[in-house]
């Protein structure tokens, strides 16, 4: 599909699912040098992340383990705008090699709200892996230990990434049209 309707938005097709993949197999191997012999574990931070993660695990040679989170930022029924803890974290991360799987790293501000959290619990380091990461967007400074792709500042879906909670489940990138 070229083009995709959801609810009331048009987006047309910005990034097939074969440069998606490919993107995934170079995370994955520069992770498989630089895990190797760490214990990674893994925490996918959701809803959006899911299909990355998905896609990256398979690919992961190291032993490791995956977790997932999700992040809270809601009062009531409106966002407060700031994040305000993980949701979901079970497992001692004392001395351990964290991994952050993020689907999108655009401002950067939610990213870096997470790895001062997880700094917090003790971890031996804390490295961020993001599908994807809009330069242009980011108003933090973030450390991105492993980017697949570099996209412009516009308004995605596919892939995981949704709007209004549609389109997660698109295997391709779709950009918004105005």
């Amino acid at each position: 599909m070229s083009r995709v309707k959801l609810l009331d938005r048009e987006f047309e097709l910005s990034i097939p699912e074969e440069k998606l993949l490919k993107a995934v197999d170079q995370i994955a191997e520069k992770m498989n040098r630089d895990l190797e012999g760490k214990n990674p574990l893994m925490i996918c931070v959701l809803n959006g992340s899911f299909m990355f993660a998905s896609d990256l695990m398979k690919r992961i040679d190291v032993p490791c383990e995956i977790s997932f989170v999700k992040l809270s930022s809601y009062e009531g029924t409106g966002t407060t705008g700031k994040i305000k803890q993980l949701i979901g974290l079970n497992e001692d991360i004392k001395g351990r090699t964290v991994v952050l799987l993020e689907d999108i790293v655009d401002t950067g501000l939610t990213i870096a709200n997470t790895v001062k959290q997880v700094s917090e619990m003790g971890p031996a380091e804390v490295k961020v892996a993001t599908l994807l990461f809009k330069p242009e967007a980011c108003k933090k400074e973030v450390t991105l230990d492993y980017v697949g792709l570099e996209i412009p500042n516009d308004f995605i879906v596919g892939y995981g990434l949704d709007y209004d909670g549609y389109g997660r489940n698109l295997k391709n990138i779709y950009t918004v049209v105005e």
